[in-house]
């Protein structure tokens, strides 16, 4: 009699087969091999081949690789080097020469943060609450009167040359014509009531003092921005990318705020660096370099024109420097504080920041040219 399937078709129409779990020896995946269930989790733990019990290789390279071999002289290392790192740095501090570079750094970046707090506060308002049209009914519509109307409101910004960068690049974000915004900036800082005033108390009973000062302040303002728009081209001009105006619907105190905050971390980086060159000038060039070009005319307007570049005094106390420079003629002197103003390192450094390099070396250095040149033709006449 012949065997049938019986037994075996019924089962497959019972149900559906168990789950068959598959355990490999070497790596402990367990496996299912059914369509309808879920395989059991899996684990990653390597067993022994003859126990199944998981060994303990990886536990011991893992242990390995946490601890180095000669971690104890690593530790200790650690402990003593930054300690000997800072007594070494602290006793280094000490050194006359390096106090007196940080008490210039400190004081040139005391003196003009105020003032750099005070342009960036003025810049960040007039993003934020001033509308554009202000400035196209002041200002002249044609760009060459528009340039020394510019200069002459320079009067009404009481700061130094650290307030009027953010300022300038403020005016250009709202339209106004870059060769007007670079007369106020350059004009801001020198003709201003506080500098104007401190250039009295300081040359005494010496108003042609006062009077050269102003004139050959504006005169330099006015042919530095009459000479953008002659040589000037966009491409050296790179402004910071940063939203300019009032948005519809944004507070007006959030601008404000982020404008703010905005220019001043970026514009204070930029015066350490300034402060730090200067004060590494003060320290490295000995005061009697001062007595060997003080005899030579034209040399002693180079030099004290060099030394205010490099000096970076703010302009409110500049005038106190040149009247203590009383081994050079008034010509000279006055081209110290004409140029100061305009050209200083502190300054270079926020030009370049704000505008870009190809900017500011060729503003600053056909700044220092022009700034001579005034200051030498007005100190002729008046002084």
């Amino acid at each position: 009699m012949q065997k049938t399937d019986e037994p075996a078709e019924g089962a497959a129409q019972a149900g559906p087969e168990p789950a068959v779990v598959v355990l490999t020896a070497t790596t402990g995946e367990a496996t299912g091999e059914t369509t309808g269930e879920t395989t059991d989790e899996t684990t990653d733990e390597t067993t022994d081949e003859a126990t199944g019990e998981p060994t303990d290789e990886d536990s011991d390279e893992t242990h390995d690789h946490n601890w180095p071999r000669h971690w104890p002289l690593l530790l200790l290392g650690a402990a003593v080097v930054p300690g000997l790192a800072l007594f070494a740095v602290g006793r280094w501090m000490e050194e006359p020469a390096v106090q007196a570079w940080r008490t210039v750094c400190l004081s040139i970046t005391v003196q003009a943060l105020p003032f750099l707090l005070l342009g960036t506060a003025l810049s960040g308002a007039i993003n934020a609450f001033v509308p554009a049209r202000v400035f196209t009914r002041v200002l002249p519509r044609k760009p060459a009167l528009a340039v020394p109307v510019a200069g002459a409101a320079g009067v009404v910004l009481p700061g130094c040359e650290c307030a009027s960068v953010p300022v300038a690049s403020s005016l250009i974000g709202r339209g106004v014509n870059p060769a007007a915004a670079f007369a106020f900036l350059l004009s801001a800082p020198a003709i201003n009531p506080i500098v104007l005033t401190a250039t009295a108390i300081a040359f005494p009973g010496s108003p042609a003092m006062v009077l050269a000062r102003l004139l050959a302040s504006l005169v330099t303002a006015a042919a530095m921005g009459w000479l953008w728009l002659w040589l000037g081209r966009e491409e050296w001009l790179k402004p910071v990318a940063r939203h300019t105006g009032h948005r519809p619907g944004q507070s007006r105190r959030h601008e404000f705020r982020v404008g703010f905050q905005h220019d001043f971390l970026h514009a204070g980086g930029f015066l350490v660096v300034g402060a730090m060159a200067a004060a590494t000038f003060n320290v490295l060039v000995p005061r009697t370099v001062l007595d060997t070009f003080a005899d030579s005319p034209w040399l002693s307007v180079l030099f004290l024109a060099a030394l205010a570049i490099l000096l970076s005094v703010c302009s409110e106390a500049d005038a106190f420097v040149a009247a203590s420079l009383t081994g050079f003629s008034p010509t000279a002197r006055l081209t110290f504080m004409v140029v100061g103003p305009m050209v200083d390192l502190k300054l270079i450094a926020l030009q370049t920041g704000t505008f870009g390099r190809a900017f500011a070396l060729r503003f600053s250095s056909a700044t220092v040219v022009v700034a001579i040149l005034c200051s030498v033709l007005i100190g002729a006449v008046l002084l």
